[in-house]
């Protein structure tokens, strides 16, 4: 059954968000900064998941930083909404739909892996879940976060992290793609032991030109954890997953 839907409104980006009726829509404080959030929370006590937006707008059509990394696609939020597990939240990423005084562009270019960054995520899913069990399920940088929050710090209970097109290793990643490093961040490779003992699943699209497939293989090592969508780009293509992340207790 279709659910019903509104619209809220925000002045970042001036964007505007259609959500079910079922998601409230919060802002979560942390040290740093305020983090957007839409949220459906019906057993407490239960398993959350958690859907972790990608880097959002970044750079424009002319590979220059923007002005508000605001995510323009809506992949992580179509997800998350059509979740009928009875927890789930969709959480954005530093400087996304707010703006908290600290922003700045590193936030969003070589310091989007930054500690503060991180400890601001933990933060924002360790008040939302406390101790209760947790599904992480991180889209493109939005990877690289979950793994850091699930393995480089203490204190979430972490049922399993599944991936989209993740970006696991960025350091691989801009050598890859001849990218400049992203020498303010934190890399989840420096986490791979810690990492490798939390159950996981990883999609990649076998036409993804900005998370080449072979990235998330050589960081994973375990074919069997890795899953490959035909056709799927980076943005695109998708669909044909829904159900099993979103089937996913």
């Amino acid at each position: 059954m279709l659910k019903a839907l509104i619209i809220l409104f925000f002045v970042a980006g001036c964007t505007a968000i259609k959500a079910p009726t079922d998601f409230v829509y919060k802002e979560i404080p942390t040290r740093d900064f305020t983090l957007a959030s839409w949220q459906k929370i019906t057993e407490p006590s239960g398993t959350y998941k958690i859907y972790i937006e990608g880097d959002g707008y970044a750079f424009n059509a002319h590979g220059r930083a923007t002005q508000d990394t605001t995510p323009k696609g809506i992949l992580m939020r179509e997800l998350a909404f059509g979740d009928d597990s009875p927890n789930v939240v969709y959480l954005a990423r530093p400087c996304q739909y707010i703006k908290s005084p600290i922003c700045s562009k590193r936030h969003w270019t070589t310091a989007r892996f930054a500690p503060e960054v991180i400890n601001a995520e933990y933060a924002a899913v360790k008040q939302i879940v406390g101790d209760n069990p947790v599904i992480l399920i991180g889209f493109s940088g939005g990877a690289q976060v979950a793994g850091l929050i699930a393995s480089a710090k203490p204190g979430l209970n972490v049922k399993k992290v599944i991936t989209i097109a993740g970006n696991l290793d960025h350091l691989a990643w801009t050598q890859y793609l001849n990218l400049p490093p992203l020498n303010e961040s934190m890399n989840l490779k420096s986490y791979h032991k810690q990492f490798a003992r939390i159950p996981q699943i990883h999609y990649v699209g076998s036409n993804d030109e900005v998370v080449p497939p072979v990235l998330v293989r050589d960081f994973v090592g375990k074919d069997t954890r890795v899953f490959e969508v035909r056709g799927a780009t980076h943005n695109s293509g998708w669909e044909e997953i829904y159900s099993q992340i979103r089937n996913e207790k």
